[in-house]
């Protein structure tokens, strides 16, 4: 078979792979709009899964509210039960369990004296502390109370401002 190209079928030619490579990106495309069977598909895959949402005020899916009819994915690998009781006795000696109720606080927090203080953080000295304060103050850095983020330098500016050294 002998094929001839001339000038006017180049328009055509292009045309035609402009359409092959439209149809190919449209595919691709998750935003295309899908055909029936794919909707089809889907649907079934979602009622096989349980995926669906249940009507009402509910607002669970299927899956969750009959879960014997579904079987729970595998999440890999647990811890062995001597570590969880390992856990839980350290968890009962520190305190970090949550006490059941309204409460939703932590046997710790509600019964300090049963447990060890946390340990604190660095603590600086008095005397560190008195000198930024001291420093603080020269400065005007001092936050002014009420709604704004004012400091005493802006509120005072004379007060607040360096003094020329004597000489």
């Amino acid at each position: 078979m002998n094929i001839k190209l001339n000038v006017k079928s180049l328009p055509v030619i292009a045309i035609a792979l402009a359409a092959l490579v439209a149809g190919s990106v449209q595919a691709a495309d998750p935003a295309a709009p899908k055909t029936r069977a794919e909707v089809k598909a889907e649907l079934l895959e979602a009622q096989r899964a349980g995926d669906l949402y249940v009507g009402g005020e509910s607002d669970m899916k299927v899956k969750e509210l009959i879960m014997k009819r579904y079987p729970v994915k595998a999440v890999g690998e647990g811890k062995s039960r001597a570590q969880v009781q390992a856990e839980l006795r350290e968890a009962q000696r520190t305190g970090n369990i949550i006490v059941g109720g309204e409460l939703d606080k932590m046997m710790y927090e509600l019964f300090p004296s049963r447990y060890a203080p946390k340990a604190a953080g660095p603590t600086r000295s008095r005397a560190d502390v008195k000198a930024e304060l001291a420093e603080a103050q020269s400065k005007g850095e001092i936050s002014v109370g009420g709604e704004g983020d004012w400091k005493l330098k802006d509120v005072f500016p004379r007060r607040s401002a360096p003094k020329a050294k004597a000489k």
